[in-house]
């Protein structure tokens, strides 16, 4: 079905956005404090800036300056990116364009959606716009990829990659990576075969796909049963966002679970690409190289999280690395230019597997494997190492700063059942654990990934964190929590420094910029996303805003 899109609401009287982003302008993003163009800010995904205007000295003078409502109610997860002095915003359902000095929005578009889309009244974005050659890119949750032009919100082109009928939809941003935009999807849960798509980006013409789920007779196919139609809705999401090296012309990309979760449709084997990161050229979709996380991923354990670009010295010798926080509870670090494995330590607390054998780089396997096989219901530790959402890593350090769940995944094998396409077929039954007043569900942490140590840990008792971090050069790390603070905590301690209350639940990220001179930081508020829902749902209020603060005049 073809969509039918609304013009832009254009205000005048307001700055004029910014026409054109060059790949350099791109690659060069944090050079020039003015912008923040990409995702984590930056291409390395470190969630990382320089910037110490703002610092654990005058920390208690940070105010609002400005806020302003999204006029959305299901949930902010995505941060914003700035260009020339103008903000821009996506979510659900709008894309919009705001001046930062006063928070006036400049242009609003609305995001059409097919009838009858299941997601319709939950549909929510991840990661960040997504701007490039005098465009903004986006995708909408019942699978479009949308371009608009970045002076008006006009929509210029939009191209429909997966039917949400067959249970595919969309929340994450895609990338542009050597002048290729790339974009991925989401249904692991449901009988989906994951994928990535390479795009035009001045025309939308489709210039590749590469599956993450191997036919038969491919590389990887292997590992998916014989004489079975497994593989072709054997899971494999692409539903967070990529990192690229320029370097190395190699786009990183995680992959979700293994679908279903019950392994005996998949013969029990490692069910390649699934719960693995791929390194790809980003001209062809070819992978160059890969490493599985999880083999035969039983437990949900996506890989999806964003790939943090490092160089570590390690031995003596500087690599070029790559560090994720595993949905699985340990903490890896790779070499990108081979995906061989470094260091992988648990960084909060892991039952299903006693270690990661670094000579194989596979897990060495506990006993609540053969007791979820053998029916019995199994308490799975971590339910999730962190809930999708961005750690920061501040290169001068060398630490990893995340906030890790302390929660157990509980769930036993469901009775066989035929698998329907676009229907929900993990073949579990899953509950969730209960926590008492008090208890302590998750942390935020500094972690070091090549020793697994933790410099410091602070809990959460309650509510775990659905916010990304940011860390920043004046030794703050910037995140928020469910219950609607956003915080500064003191990078070397984690003691909070300064919170501020906004009006909903802090699910997004953080980010951090320069106007006339003057260091700023914003945040969207807006409860949103499944877990957050599912954990706050019953005690925060909703309705999505954007608050911008900086340092008040002593």
């Amino acid at each position: 079905m073809k969509k039918i899109w609304l013009l832009a609401s254009v205000l005048g009287l307001l700055p004029a956005p910014g026409s054109a982003q060059t790949m350099d302008e791109l690659l060069n993003d944090g050079k020039n404090t003015d912008n923040v163009l990409t995702m984590s800010m930056g291409f390395a995904r470190q969630s990382y800036s320089p910037l110490n205007k703002i610092n654990k000295g005058n920390v208690k003078r940070l105010v609002p300056v400005w806020n302003t409502s999204l006029q959305n109610e299901m949930g902010e997860l995505a941060a914003p990116v700035v260009y020339n002095g103008v903000m821009y915003v996506i979510n659900g359902r709008w894309t919009a364009a705001i001046d930062v000095e006063t928070g006036q929005q400049i242009w609003r578009t609305p995001v059409q959606l097919e009838p009858g889309v299941t997601r319709a009244t939950n549909a929510f974005n991840r990661g960040a716009p997504t701007i490039y050659n005098g465009k903004l890119f986006r995708v909408t949750v019942d699978n479009y990829l949308v371009a608009l032009e970045l002076k008006t919100g006009r929509v210029l082109w939009t191209q429909k990659f997966a039917d949400w009928k067959e249970g595919y939809y969309s929340t994450s941003a895609p990338i542009v990576a050597n002048g290729v935009l790339i974009s991925g999807m989401a249904g692991g849960e449901l009988t989906t075969r994951g994928f990535l798509d390479g795009w035009d980006p001045d025309t939308g013409r489709k210039l590749w796909r590469t599956y993450t789920i191997p036919a038969p007779g491919e590389p990887g196919s292997d590992t998916w049963p014989a004489n079975s139609d497994a593989w072709k809705h054997g899971g494999g999401p692409t539903w967070r966002s990529g990192s690229y090296d320029p370097q190395l012309d190699l786009v990183y990309w995680g992959t979700g679970n293994a679908e279903p979760y019950d392994p005996r449709p998949r013969g029990g084997l490692d069910s390649l690409y699934t719960s693995s990161v791929l390194a790809i050229r980003p001209k062809t979709g070819e992978i160059v190289c890969y490493y599985q996380y999880t083999p035969n991923d039983v437990y949900d354990v996506d890989a999806t999280d964003e790939h943090v670009l490092a160089d570590l010295q390690i031995n003596g010798q500087m690599r070029k690395v790559m560090i994720q926080s595993n949905k699985n509870g340990y903490m890896y670090v790779l070499d990108r230019t081979n995906c061989k494995l470094i260091a992988a330590h648990p960084f909060t607390k892991v039952n299903w597997a006693s270690g990661i054998d670094l000579a194989t780089g596979r897990p060495q396997l506990t006993g609540v494997y053969k007791d979820f096989l053998a029916g019995d219901e199994v308490q799975i530790f971590p339910s999730r190492g962190s809930n999708a959402v961005p750690m920061a890593f501040n290169p001068n350090k060398g630490l990893v700063y995340a906030a890790p769940w302390d929660l157990p995944r509980i769930q036993k094998l469901a009775p066989p059942r035929q698998q329907v396409i676009g229907q929900e077929s993990t073949g579990v039954i899953a509950r969730q654990p209960t926590i008492n007043p008090g208890d302590v569900v998750g942390y935020y942490i500094a972690f070091d990934p090549l020793t697994g140590q933790r410099k410091w840990e602070t809990p959460l008792t309650d509510l775990a964190s659905s916010a990304g971090m940011l860390a920043t050069g004046g030794g703050l790390i910037f995140t928020g929590k469910l219950t609607g603070e956003f915080l500064a905590l003191d990078e070397d301690t984690g003691k909070t420094l300064w919170q501020f209350k906004t009006g909903s639940s802090v699910n997004a990220t953080p980010i951090t910029f320069t106007h006339k001179g003057q260091q700023y930081v914003s945040i969207a508020s807006g409860l949103g996303g499944q877990l957050a829902n599912r954990a706050a749902g019953t005690k925060m209020p909703r309705g999505g805003s954007l608050w911008t603060f900086a340092l008040m005049p002593e």
